[in-house]
């Protein structure tokens, strides 16, 4: 009874807190304050009502147990991470991200690229990873080379597509401007163009660093060798370890938040002009 009356405390501080935060003015410290409240009351709830109910560790651990289970298994999980963060899912969002950059600014150049190449594209991106991943295993074999080829098809067509509508973002009256003044291709892409499709682009780019980590864990599945998330989720599952598991989880999600989190930083010091950057400030 005393974890219920301890997870309804939780609750009530929490929401007393986060309504209180809410009225504050809108800065810097607010804002990051709110989510992190939010999160710790989930999280204060989530113990409270798994030890009140008694709720089997099978089912759903407590987080103190993940917790425990995270620290003690952090060359584990680091191992894991390189291989399938880093390894798989970094290289694949780099060759993926730049390969759709460089096909953008051909397709922008080639009415023929954008008319035939962009619905095969969108084709593609609505395949599912259960289908591709395991023939990408077979192609490439079971270590990371595979994964990350799996990343690529996945995060390619998403920048793709945002790439190429950017460097139409532009209007036409800006683009006879640049003609007046005799600028060439080259230059009216750089000057006027790229700088336009900033926020198309970094669009692009925090889908896809979603993407890539997703890619990567599932092409795991299908093959991999004793080591990466994939690999220890599923295994662990078939072994009733639903703690590691969960601190697998707990790993993913603070590396897929700390890739999105770059991404936008780094929009935001690129696409400060942008409306929609200034009205965070």
């Amino acid at each position: 009874m005393g974890w219920i009356i301890f997870a309804i405390a939780a609750w009530a501080i929490g929401w007393g807190l986060n309504t209180w935060l809410a009225r504050q003015p809108a800065t810097n410290v607010v804002r990051l304050a709110m989510p992190i409240v939010f999160g710790l009351t989930l999280i204060a709830i989530w113990e409270g009502v798994v030890r009140g109910f008694g709720i089997s560790a099978v089912l759903l651990p407590a987080p103190s147990v993940i917790a425990t289970t995270f620290v003690q298994s952090t060359a584990i999980l680091w191992e894991d991470f390189v291989q399938t963060v880093i390894k798989g899912a970094l290289s694949g969002y780099v060759i993926g991200c730049g390969s759709a950059f460089l096909t953008a600014i051909l397709i922008d150049r080639s009415d023929f690229l954008r008319r035939g190449l962009l619905p095969v594209g969108n084709f593609v991106a609505a395949l599912p990873v259960v289908g591709m991943a395991p023939i990408l295993v077979m192609w490439f074999g079971f270590d990371w080379q595979s994964k990350a080829a799996v990343v690529v098809v996945m995060v390619f067509f998403p920048v793709l597509v945002n790439t190429v509508q950017g460097l139409q973002a532009s209007s036409a009256m800006q683009r006879d401007l640049m003609h007046t003044y005799a600028a060439s291709p080259a230059t009216s892409l750089l000057k006027l163009r790229l700088p336009m499709a900033m926020p198309f682009i970094f669009n692009g780019l925090k889908i896809a660093t979603t993407l890539a980590l997703i890619g990567a864990i599932v092409a795991e599945f299908f093959g991999s060798p004793i080591r990466g998330m994939g690999f220890r989720i599923s295994t662990s599952v078939g072994q009733l370890a639903l703690d590691l598991v969960w601190a697998e989880i707990v790993v993913a999600a603070l590396a897929g938040s700390a890739a999105y989190g770059g991404v936008a930083l780094i929009e935001r010091a690129v696409t400060f002009w942008h409306p929609s950057q200034r009205a965070r400030t």
